[in-house]
C-alpha cells in the first residue's frame, strides 16, 4: 500500500477531517459539580474559554488544546463565585487561566479516550476524560458542526486547592475533594 494510500485510509478512521477546528462557544458548555457536607452536588460553570482540535492524518497527529477563564465561573452565588477567584481556590490574579494540553487519544466510532496535562494554579497533572462524539451536521452558516462530550476528575488537593477539606464526619468534607467535570462542546471545520 502507498504512503498516500496509507494516509488516506487513517484519515477515514478519523470522525472529522483535517485541519484546525475551533470551539463554537454558543453551543459549548463546561459544568462542574463537587459535594457540600456530603449532602449535596453544587454546580458551577465557566462562561469564557477557547479550545481547538488539530486534527491530523492520524489520531496519533491529532491534538487538543484548551484554556479557560478562571475569573468567569458562575456558580449562581456571587459571594461564593468571588470566594472561588480568591486565593482560597483559583487565585485568578497569579493563575487567570486553566490550560488543557492532549497527549494521547485513543479509540473508534462514537467513544474515545483523550489524555493529557492540565495546569490549574500553575500545578501540571495529568487528566484523562471520556469522550463520546456525536456526529456532524452542516450548520445554517454553511460550515460542518461536530459535537462532543467528555466527562472526567480530578482532586482540587493535587492542585492545592485545600480549603474547607475539614472532615465533619467519619465519611465526609465539608467541601469535597473530587470535582466532576463534564464538557460538551461543538467543534467549526477549518474554513
Amino acid at each position: 500500500m502507498t504512503e498516500a494510500k496509507q494516509a488516506q485510509t487513517a484519515a477515514t478512521e478519523l470522525p472529522v477531517a483535517p485541519g484546525v477546528w475551533a470551539i463554537d462557544p454558543a453551543h459549548s458548555s463546561i459544568v462542574f459539580s463537587v459535594r457540600h457536607l456530603g449532602l449535596s452536588k453544587v454546580w458551577g460553570r465557566f462562561d469564557r474559554f477557547e479550545a481547538w482540535t488539530q486534527v491530523g492524518a492520524t489520531v496519533e497527529e491529532t491534538k487538543v488544546t484548551a484554556e479557560i477563564d478562571m475569573a468567569s465561573v458562575d456558580t449562581n452565588n456571587a459571594m461564593r463565585d468571588d470566594h472561588l477567584r480568591s486565593t482560597d481556590f483559583f487565585n485568578i490574579e497569579q493563575h487567570p487561566t486553566m490550560r488543557f494540553a492532549s497527549t494521547r487519544i485513543t479509540g473508534s466510532d462514537n467513544a474515545w479516550v483523550l489524555e493529557g496535562e492540565v495546569t490549574i494554579n500553575g500545578i501540571t497533572r495529568r487528566l484523562v476524560l471520556d469522550v463520546e462524539f456525536f456526529g456532524t451536521e452542516k450548520f445554517a452558516d454553511g460550515k460542518t458542526h461536530a459535537g462532543f462530550s467528555a466527562t472526567g476528575e480530578l482532586r482540587r488537593s493535587e492542585f492545592g486547592i485545600e480549603f474547607g477539606l475539614l472532615p465533619i464526619g467519619v465519611d465526609k468534607l465539608a467541601l469535597a475533594d473530587k470535582v466532576h467535570f463534564e464538557l460538551d462542546l461543538q467543534f467549526v471545520e477549518p474554513s
